[in-house]
């Protein structure tokens, strides 16, 4: 396969970035030839799997890292998917209703929810403060330790009616059929691995293992790799990056739906919790844990020596390591979840973290989930000398955007194709519907229940 005819946008990366990206394209835009490029035989296989992340439709509600303002532009984002889902025929094959909360754990811990709960409340009409005779009521086993309460004081910010759990593999899928049924061309290419990005005379040509495509206009949205493609064109050199990978574990049911656990805010990983998975019927999925693993891709050896290619370290990125791991608490929190990869000795570690939303929970209910678990590329900025914990985009307002890492990952996909679709119609040329994209995905959401 040779493609003479070139597209007016291709995106490089079929995860469910690419995917809302391709959707978005044929739905708003006067694009008229649009191509999506994956090297896996299937959408959405690497960190967009259900198997790879924590499966949350983040709305700034319950993630107690997040200031006010980024909570609200969270809501925001989610609002989009949310909105697409109600229109959405297929809507049950992705879309999720579970009680979510984020529990508080001892006096301290709740004084600090109850407080940010006063601040947040008015932002989130569906928000309730949960005492732990309500906290029985949604969530027994959070409560019960063995028959009795437990003693520690909890508290609790929960949201009842929405819907918060997303198989984002399933939703890729949603959206790139949405596209296919657009009055455009549309193409898929799966099995399809770039070789390269060449950019001569205003147009790009890309080197792939079914032939050469080219393309007036580039977006590269296929994680860590997308900084090795940039940097690979001389973008993106004062960037590095740091793999942080997630695992999990499996329990029999027992949780009604989703708890999270306060954030540290001296770690920039996820904290605890323990969800319904929407892949495996009857079972709680608790994690994720957090170790750096120097790949690319979760169990894909392979991509090792793209990481080597795209780690740069220097400097810059030792003082950065250096800080991260010289905070005692850090290090520590470091360590543990390296030995929580340990088998035989992670059950035993993990079952104490778990026990903070479960107490009852036993050694004999934990079950490792082999094969689950995502890498996150976080970047390090070497200018900044700082690891950057949110979004992080290069535009080379040469017509290629490359993405690295979307925040707070899936739940934002249509917002940052909101975003490249307005640059890349503009550097085209091309209109952008922003009127119907907002009609369409930003106008409020009636799904509650």
């Amino acid at each position: 396969m040779t493609e003479t005819r070139p597209y007016d946008l291709l995106i490089i990366g079929g995860g469910i970035s690419g995917a809302a990206l391709l959707y978005c394209a044929a739905r708003f835009s006067s694009l008229k030839r649009i191509a999506l490029v994956e090297k896996y035989s299937s959408i959405a296989a690497v960190n967009s799997s259900a198997r790879n992340n924590s499966q949350t439709l983040h709305c700034g509600d319950i993630e107690t890292n997040y200031t006010l303002d980024k909570a609200l532009k969270v809501k925001h984002a989610a609002g989009m998917v949310t909105r697409y889902a109600e229109d959405a025929p297929d809507r049950h094959q992705f879309f999720f209703q579970y009680p979510k909360m984020v529990l508080a754990v001892g006096d301290v811990e709740v004084n600090k929810l109850h407080a940010r709960y006063e601040q947040f409340a008015a932002h989130y009409p569906g928000m309730r403060w949960l005492n732990k005779h309500d906290i029985a009521a949604v969530e027994p086993r959070v409560v019960d330790h063995n028959g009795s309460p437990r003693q520690e004081e909890l508290g609790a910010c929960a949201t009842l009616n929405e819907y918060c759990a997303v198989d984002y593999r399933a939703l890729a899928q949603s959206f790139v059929d949405n596209a296919q049924r657009q009055k455009k061309q549309v193409a898929v290419h799966l099995d399809c691995k770039v070789a390269g990005i060449e950019h001569k005379d205003g147009m790009f040509s890309v080197p792939t293992s079914q032939g050469i495509l080219s393309a007036r206009a580039v977006v590269v949205s296929a994680g860590g790799h997308s900084l090795l493609f940039a940097q690979r064109m001389g973008y993106g050199l004062n960037f590095s990056v740091l793999p942080v990978a997630g695992s999990f574990y499996y329990t029999p049911k027992v949780l009604n739906g989703k708890v999270y656990t306060m954030q540290n805010d001296k770690l920039p990983f996820a904290a605890v919790h323990g969800d319904p998975d929407v892949l495996e019927v009857g079972k709680t999925r608790f994690g994720p844990t957090a170790i750096i693993l120097p790949m690319l891709e979760r169990y894909a050896p392979s991509t090792i020596g793209d990481f080597l290619r795209v780690v740069r370290i220097d400097g810059h990125v030792v003082k950065v390591l250096a800080g991260l791991f010289g905070d005692a608490e850090i290090r520590r929190y470091m360590l543990k979840n390296m030995l929580f990869e340990i088998p035989i000795l992670r059950r035993h570690l993990f079952l104490k973290d778990a026990q903070k939303i479960v107490p009852s929970l036993r050694l004999s209910d934990l079950r490792f989930a082999r094969h689950t678990g995502g890498i996150r590329p976080q970047l390090i900025d070497k200018i900044k000398d700082q690891l950057l914990l949110g979004e992080a985009k290069i535009d080379s307002g040469k017509g290629i955007i490359f993405n690295m890492t979307p925040s707070p990952g899936a739940t934002s996909c249509l917002a940052n194709a909101e975003k490249d679709l307005a640059v890349m119609a503009s550097f085209l040329g091309e209109k952008f519907y922003q009127d119907q994209f907002t009609a369409e995905l930003v106008e409020p959401a009636s799904i509650q229940t």
